[in-house]
């Protein structure tokens, strides 16, 4: 399993954000995106999770391999938790839900209402789903926005859990996760309006720990 991405180019809302961002995210590896505000790290993620479509360059992944969680939680609010989980376990053709309830402790809130749970409970259900994809590649965007230090620690577990049974995972987060990662800082590679981006976006490929 692989991810390859080579010399793409975003827009957000018409106008350019990024562009020439090339990197390779291979099976077991982390991919964390740093910058600021505003730089385009939303707008690359639903990129990549082929939400909208790219300005240039190319992405290079399995089909039906992506799953991604954005700000939006994904939640049918009229249905309980189990409710909820059989429905995303159903459309990706998965059964099993046991491990996403495991994932973020929601055997106790089984038949309980989405519409109920506290903004914290609604980020550990949306985030749980991503167990019953069923799919390699992980992308998500600012995961760990209502959770409190616990739940973190939760689903960085859930993380690597995914990352040693092969899968890979793409995220923006500010926060340390204590996962091996590759940093990739999306700031050199802002579209400057000329086409193309500024300059030292070769050197923005760092190895960390997130």
């Amino acid at each position: 399993m692989r991810l390859s991405v080579h010399d793409l180019a975003c827009r957000r809302g018409g106008l350019p954000v990024l562009a020439g961002v090339s990197f390779t995210v291979e099976a077991g590896e982390a991919l964390v995106l740093r910058g600021p505000n505003g730089v385009g790290k939303t707008t690359l993620l639903r990129t990549l999770a082929g939400l909208q479509p790219a300005a240039a360059g190319r992405v290079e992944v399995p089909e039906d391999s992506i799953a991604y969680a954005g700000h939006a939680d994904g939640l049918k609010a009229a249905l309980s938790v189990r409710a909820n989980l059989a429905f995303w376990a159903a459309a990706y053709g998965t059964r099993d839900i046991a491990p996403a309830l495991a994932a973020f402790d929601l055997e106790r809130l089984l038949d309980r209402p989405a519409a109920d749970l506290s903004a914290g409970q609604k980020r550990r259900l949306g985030l749980a789903r991503m167990t019953v994809t069923g799919r390699p590649v992980w992308i998500f965007d600012e995961p760990t926005v209502s959770l409190d230090t616990a739940n973190t620690r939760l689903f960085a577990e859930m993380v690597a859990r995914h990352l040693a049974g092969g899968g890979l995972a793409l995220m923006a987060t500010h926060i340390d996760l204590g996962i091996a990662a590759q940093v990739l800082d999306l700031t050199p590679f802002r579209d400057t309006g000329t086409g193309g981006p500024e300059a030292g976006a070769g050197d923005a490929f760092l190895d960390g720990s997130f």
